[in-house]
């Protein structure tokens, strides 16, 4: 057997010709700039103002499946029945609206200002709590109750919602298009569709029938238009029109069943209206180039 070479590293992977301590000085600097995580780890961790319209998105969210919840278990606790309270619910859909108006303000307030690193992730976030999980629990609540409806396909719609909404969301984050468009409906539009669908009809196999269609119209190809500008005015126009409306059915005042149904249609009109527009606008385009 040959000596071994104690100039060269042993086991350990330290240098006989070095000192130990030296050694293990060296060794733990080496793994400490190893861990140190890359890239601008403080900024990364402040939060923006874009941030914390994110966040009241979120929550937002939260606060509208809590007030759900509470309506259903309050019913329950007492009368052992559940039937959908018009006080509650309205309440849930301001909330969402509020978080879509946050979701809405977020990205201007953004680009108007520095956003920080986790922003993006952060909105993605809180759009599934406020435009995924929230109105699949309101699907729940609205039609899980309903005597003739089957549980399992009330389910089956509210998690096509929710699934639906992330799959959106991941394929925006990472599918950008050439028109600078949006890629299937946006996921707050399909989640006040899927409000306005429950506030508009019972539970019935047409109605869970349209919540399927909402769900598939997120997750299509087809090309929504980007508030951007006059038509980011008229949305946030739009959405104040709704609250006040919400407000006033809610409150039980005189008209305001009639605004509701009015504001509810034209929500699920417009949605519908937007692809076919969209084909017809392609059907043309197709024409005046095979004519050429």
């Amino acid at each position: 057997m040959t000596a071994p070479d104690l100039g060269a590293r042993g086991t350990a992977g330290w240098s006989i010709d070095a000192p130990m301590e030296d050694s293990i000085d060296t060794s733990i600097e080496e793994i400490e700039e190893t861990e140190e995580p890359r890239g601008p780890v403080g900024k990364a961790f402040r939060l923006s103002a874009a941030d914390s319209l994110s966040l009241g998105n979120a929550l937002s969210g939260f606060l509208s499946v809590v007030v759900l919840a509470y309506s259903a278990i309050d019913q329950l606790k007492v009368d052992g029945k559940f039937e959908p309270d018009p006080r509650f619910f309205g309440t849930a859909v301001v909330l969402l609206l509020i978080g879509a108006t946050c979701d809405l303000f977020d990205g201007l307030v953004a680009r108007r200002f520095r956003a920080s690193a986790m922003g993006a992730e952060l909105d993605n976030l809180a759009d599934v709590i406020s435009f995924g999980f929230a109105p699949a629990f309101m699907v729940v609540i609205w039609g899980g109750f309903a005597e003739r409806m089957p549980l399992w396909l009330v389910l089956a719609a509210a998690g096509s919602v929710l699934l639906a909404g992330v799959i959106r969301l991941a394929r925006f984050a990472c599918v950008k298009t050439k028109s600078g468009d949006f890629m299937g409906l946006p996921i707050p539009m399909g989640a006040m569709t899927v409000v306005s669908i429950v506030l508009l009809f019972q539970p019935t196999v047409w109605t869970i029938g349209g919540i399927f269609a909402v769900a598939w119209l997120m997750v299509s190809r087809v090309e929504y238009p980007k508030p951007k500008g006059n038509l980011a005015a008229l949305v946030l126009g739009w959405m104040m029109i709704n609250v006040a409306c919400l407000t006033i059915w809610a409150a039980g005042l005189a008209g305001g069943d009639e605004l509701i149904q009015v504001g509810a249609i034209m929500q699920i009109a417009i949605v519908s209206a937007i692809p076919l527009r969209v084909l017809m606008f392609k059907r043309s385009q197709r024409k005046e180039r095979s004519s050429i």
